[in-house]
């Protein structure tokens, strides 16, 4: 790729520190704080949807207290799912040379795509033991999930990392160590499209009426999460050691998000020829 000649002016890099809180060997890191205050706000906001009969036309078919359970396979599905992706995915050749360092998530590296099957199969496991709808599940888990995208995104921004490539738009920035050439923030692209706009467009299709089809919310989740990951990565720098794939221009997280437009268009066109879901009066 050129180099590009610097702008005039380039935004400077907040240096805010990625530990929050040091006491001796214990520290609290932002993007640990991410994951976590993800997961309870995701949580509070799962219950409230499964105690608003309003929005399933009747009794949700999985009551506040079943999702209180759920949320701790889940949260295990995304971690597990989320290092073994990036371990297969990212940098298997490292991994298979050092299979310990497979064990040491504390010193980064998680893919979206394995945690996004990690939690599915959790919740599949979860339904399938307990009896419980399993997609209506996955409707209710889409529309939290960008809680936890947009914090963990602004999480990768504080931490500097995840940076895009060179540009000489008026807003880049100069990470710490991303070289002297001034990067598209590409993880506020991603903290703005995954978090925050998905999830208003998520909240619109709930209320209106998407969770009386079971599948839509999340198949419209799925397509958009695609959607956007691929735009992104024209703006985000690809992983040092995968490079660009075919052509020059794909990335590994493109080729991730490609089958996920065409699993969102399904599911979403599978609720919208299956009859609404039967619900008992509330």
């Amino acid at each position: 790729m050129p180099m590009l000649a610097p702008p005039m002016f380039a935004l400077p890099f907040p240096s805010i520190d990625p530990v929050l809180i040091e006491l001796g060997p214990f520290a609290i890191r932002w993007y640990a704080l991410a994951y976590v205050a993800g997961l309870l706000l995701g949580w509070w906001l799962a219950k409230r949807l499964c105690a608003s009969p309003g929005l399933w036309g009747g009794r949700a078919p999985i009551k506040p207290e079943e999702f209180d359970d759920a949320v701790v396979w889940i949260a295990f599905g995304v971690i597990l799912g989320g290092r073994i992706g990036y371990v297969l995915f990212y940098n298997l050749p490292y991994y298979a040379e050092h299979p310990l360092e497979a064990l040491t998530v504390w010193h980064g590296g998680m893919a979206f795509h394995g945690g996004f099957l990690g939690s599915i199969l959790a919740m599949y496991l979860f339904c399938r033991r307990r009896g419980l709808p399993f997609v209506s599940m996955l409707d209710i888990a889409a529309t939290v999930v960008p809680i936890g995208l947009f914090l963990g995104r602004l999480a990768n921004f504080i931490n500097g990392e995840l940076w895009g490539r060179p540009s000489d738009v008026a807003w880049a920035m100069v990470f710490p160590h991303g070289g002297p050439e001034p990067r598209h923030p590409s993880q506020l692209y991603e903290a703005g499209l995954e978090g925050l706009l998905m999830f208003t467009l998520l909240m619109l299709a709930v209320r209106a009426g998407g969770l009386k089809r079971p599948g839509t919310v999340a198949g419209i989740f799925v397509f958009l999460y695609g959607c956007a990951r691929i735009f992104v990565e024209f703006f985000r720098e690809p992983d040092v050691q995968l490079g660009y794939l075919a052509g020059g221009w794909l990335t590994m997280g493109m080729l991730l998000s490609l089958p996920m437009l065409a699993l969102g268009s399904w599911l979403v066109w599978r609720a919208r020829h299956r009859p609404a879901l039967d619900v008992r009066p509330a």
